[in-house]
């Protein structure tokens, strides 16, 4: 990588659940100086005195996104998306690094598929990357051979979801927990409370459902029986669990606070929750307007679901916020609850939309940074990253507080559509780096992707 240097004079950072205005030299990959000059309440940023004139709204610096659950669908699904594109995709919306789901095909579940996933990553990421490995109810056996500096989690399906991952048998699920020596995230839903659902549903309203009724075939009982089962596994065996896109209130209450402590390589709790943008955005009120565009599995439920979700970023028992970021192409969102797919493309967009967030009063800047960047950092003991400190790797976002309304030619993942199309967002990603190097400006980005580096942990 080339040698560079970037300095940013007085500029407005956030980091450590601080806001400061300072002087910030970048040199090669690192975060070389930080001469800090006041702290300054965020709502100050906003106000005319620092606002200016119009065109030159205020700007803010803050570490890189890191989404801990995206599917780029490479290899096998490429007509969806692919490292390349997604990754560009998610540059543009001031993420820096992804752990990319094992539910491509092949399936990421061999030792012989997880390296060769990294090596595509080696050559197509446009961001840092790292993968995620499948257990099966088979393989459990493999867990205790990754590499721990190079494989953030185990992921586990505890519902239908993916074909062949379900992990189902007792026995299978039970040897996941007791011999993974990483985290595992779980995808948790019940089986058969699904399939009951679905045959009743089916019953009364035909073969396919409209996706009306997709809340209540994947319904709030199917995951928490679900999240019930995986918290007492983790209990009996100590196993460091982390439940990805909680859903309903009930989850929530499971446990105690999850947050993670200050100290960036120790957990409070071995068991923490994260919460997925369209959970956070939507409601099952929406699907009259959206439709299938916004069919994702665990279901969008209700509005006091999203509203104890919204408040959870803030007390502690939601530790990461990710995406699911799932590109499908739209004709494969044709149908209702049995044929259309499920997944929308979010990793451009999450900043913004949790930025839209920020400024109707949901959670703070300083929570939002903590969820997006320091947890992921802390909970996967992610080498280098995830804070603007000196000594750490230069992934930065700058954001822009300016108006902008998504439109179709926006959009960079290959799928080339957005649910949250026609929204008007109150802030813009201006610039993303990454590893130094400014990696998207406005719409461009660089050339190659030699900046992009594999993500190291623990």
């Amino acid at each position: 990588m080339e040698t560079n240097k970037v300095v940013f004079n007085d500029i407005i950072y956030v980091s450590d659940g601080i806001v400061r205005r300072a002087d910030i030299t970048i040199e090669g990959e690192y975060i070389a100086h930080i001469t800090d000059k006041e702290e300054i309440p965020f709502s100050a940023i906003t106000q005319p005195a620092l606002s200016g004139e119009a065109g030159n709204e205020p700007l803010v610096l803050l570490p890189g996104i890191i989404d801990d659950h995206v599917h780029t669908r490479e290899p096998g699904m490429t007509q969806k998306g692919d490292l390349s594109s997604e990754t560009h995709a998610a540059a543009a919306g001031g993420v820096t690094s992804i752990m990319d789901m094992p539910n491509v095909v092949p399936q990421t579940t061999s030792l012989e598929t997880l390296t060769e996933r990294q090596r595509m990553g080696r050559e197509h990421a446009f961001v840092n990357y790292a993968f995620h490995f499948g257990a099966t109810n088979t393989n459990a056996a493999l867990l205790h051979q990754l590499d721990p500096t190079t494989v953030p989690a185990v992921k586990l399906f505890m519902g239908s979801s993916t074909g062949g991952m379900l992990v189902d048998h007792g026995e299978a699920l039970r040897a996941v927990f007791e011999q993974s020596p990483l985290p595992i995230m779980t995808h948790c839903e019940d089986t058969a409370i699904i399939n009951q659902n679905m045959s009743a549903a089916q019953a009364r309203y035909g073969k396919d459902p409209d996706v009306c009724h997709h809340a209540e075939i994947r319904s709030r009982e199917a995951c928490i029986a679900s999240s019930r089962l995986a918290v007492q596994l983790a209990q009996e065996t100590e196993a460091r669990l982390h439940i990805a896109h909680v859903t309903t209130k009930e989850e929530l209450d499971m446990i105690d606070e999850c947050c993670l402590t200050n100290d960036d390589h120790k957990r409070q709790s071995s068991i923490t929750m994260e919460a997925c943008v369209p959970h956070l955005l939507f409601t099952d009120a929406d699907y009259d307007t959206l439709g299938t565009r916004i069919k994702c599995n665990p279901a969008v439920k209700s509005r006091e679901d999203r509203e104890a979700l919204r408040k959870a970023l803030n007390d502690g028992r939601i530790a990461v916020i990710g995406t699911d970021h799932a590109p499908h192409l739209l004709s494969e969102k044709e149908g209702g609850c049995k044929h259309a797919v499920s997944g929308m493309p979010m990793v451009q967009f999450s900043l913004p939309a949790m930025l839209g967030l920020m400024e109707q009063g949901v959670l703070s800047m300083e929570r939002l940074v903590t969820l997006m960047c320091h947890n992921p950092a802390r909970l996967f003991e992610i080498r280098d990253r995830g804070f603007i400190r000196e000594g750490m790797k230069a992934d930065l976002v700058l954001v822009r507080r300016q108006a902008w309304t998504l439109t179709k030619d926006c959009i960079v993942s290959r799928c080339g559509w957005s649910p949250l199309e026609g929204r008007v967002f109150p802030w813009e990603v201006e610039k993303t780096y990454c590893n130094g190097r400014l990696i998207y400006h406005q719409g461009v980005f660089a050339d190659g992707n030699q900046h992009a580096m594999p993500l190291r942990f623990r």
